[in-house]
């Protein structure tokens, strides 16, 4: 069973890495297309970053269309994670 802190953690690190983001400023509440300037691109190269954590499970497109803040999206990849 895989935690929200262990998820948060995950994405800032990835988000660090891949996007050159800044780890204090990924909150839960931080808006992943105003605050972090993620495009749909960059949220598809962020979901390709996270397949190695996520395993086989998917993402599907009705899922992340729901996905607004780094919480929503550390919240929608525990449930799926978590399955």
């Amino acid at each position: 069973m895989v935690t929200e802190q262990e998820i948060l953690d995950k994405l800032k690190s990835v988000l660090e890495k891949s996007f050159e983001i800044d780890p204090s400023r990924i909150k839960p509440e931080t808006r992943l297309y105003e605050d972090l300037d993620i495009d749909s691109i960059d949220a598809v190269d962020l979901l390709v970053e996270l397949k190695p954590f996520i395993g086989n499970k998917s993402i599907s497109a009705a899922e992340f269309k729901t996905v607004r803040t780094v919480g929503d999206l550390t919240k929608t990849l525990e449930q799926i994670i978590n399955r």
